[in-house]
Parts: C-alpha cells; structure tokens; sequence
C-alpha cells in the first residue's frame, strides 16, 4: 500500500504513523517540561482566558501535556468538561473537579484513558463551552487538523456545527508539529488557534 495519495502527498495514515514515532521518542521529562509550558502559552490565548467553559481532554503517553492546563483552568474557577469515550466512539462529558476525581478507563482495543468519574452530563454538554480544546497530530497552515483518526472529535465538530455553536477551537502541539500541509476530507473543519511552546498561532 502506497504512503501517498495520488498527488504525491503523504496520506493521513502515513502522516499519523510518522509523527506518533517521534511523540513515542520523547522521555517522561520531556513531556512535563513541555506541558509546564504550553500551560502558560494557552492561559495567555485571549480565547481561552475568557472562557467561562472549556471542553478539554486529559492527555495520554507523549501527547503534548494538558494537565497543568487543567488544573490552571480548575483554579482559577473556569469550568472544565472532560470527555468520556462512548461504545460507538461518541463523547459524553463530565466535569473536572481536580486530578482526584480522574479514573482509569481501559476501553476495549484501544489506549488506556483518564476520564471524569462524576455525573455524565451527555454528548450535547459540550454545546455550553466557549472554547474547545481538540487533541491533534499536527496543523497546517491553513489550520487544518491531523486528528489520531478515531472520528470522536469529528462527532463533536458536527454536532457543534449542526447547533450552530461557535466555540474557539484550539489544538495544542509539539513545536514540529506545525507543517506546511495536512491531507484534508470533505467532514474537515479548520481549528481556531494551535498553542505550542514556543508560541500560539490564529487561523481567524
């Protein structure tokens, strides 16, 4: 099977397969001290120091670091929703009240996850944040997203476009991992910023 699309270019699957092989390259300190920074590079995003609600995530192995965001966002009295991952890869949400009230979830052939154990609010919970944070892969230039291909953040999108929500989306990276070009499908939708280390970008 060819790694690129007819065009040339490499397809998602290949760009996925490629940028996971850094990610899994990165020690445990790496990551921390990362995370420690995008911390304060996303509290900065106009976008997210308004929010009164923010739809995040709670990152796993070498994804770029979300909770010193979490609970920077927990403290100062903003009101977090975590995803919990349904049977058909839909997300619930439930609300983050501190590392405390995370659990282990291992859900059947996939990555074990964090998720909130309190009340489950339902996939429409996430019409009520101001911002949204989408776990990614990388962003072009154009702002489009290379998601991880499980279609969960995808159910979101739409859902939210279907409300005709507009929620600040924002996706968190690496540094390396804003490039030139993702592969697009017709179901994709641009993000709003991207906050890496050394910076965040806008698209709009």
């Amino acid at each position: 099977m060819s790694g690129t699309d007819p065009g040339g270019q490499p397809t998602k699957r290949t760009l996925r397969r490629d940028f996971l092989a850094v990610r899994s390259r990165f020690t445990q300190d790496d990551v921390e001290k990362a995370a420690s920074v995008l911390a304060g590079r996303a509290l900065e995003l106009p976008e997210l120091a308004a929010a009164r609600t923010v739809a995040a995530y709670v990152s796993v192995g070498g994804e770029p670091g979300t909770r010193a965001l979490l609970d920077a966002l927990h403290a100062r009295g903003t009101r977090v929703l975590l995803p919990v991952l349904l049977a058909d890869n839909d997300l619930d949400w439930g609300v983050y009240d501190g590392a405390g009230a995370l659990a282990r979830v291992q859900h059947q052939g996939k990555i074990e996850l964090l998720e909130p154990s309190g009340e489950r609010l339902g996939p429409d919970a996430v019409l009520t944040a101001d911002a949204v944070l989408l776990p990614g892969l990388a962003v072009d230039e154009r702002g489009m997203r290379l998601g991880r291909g499980g279609g969960s953040y995808d159910r979101v999108l739409a859902r939210l476009e279907r409300a005709a929500a507009d929620p600040a989306l924002v996706v968190l990276l690496y540094d390396s991992e804003v490039v030139a070009h993702v592969p697009v499908e017709a179901h994709d939708r641009a993000v709003h910023a991207v906050v890496t280390p050394s910076g965040a970008r806008r698209f709009r």
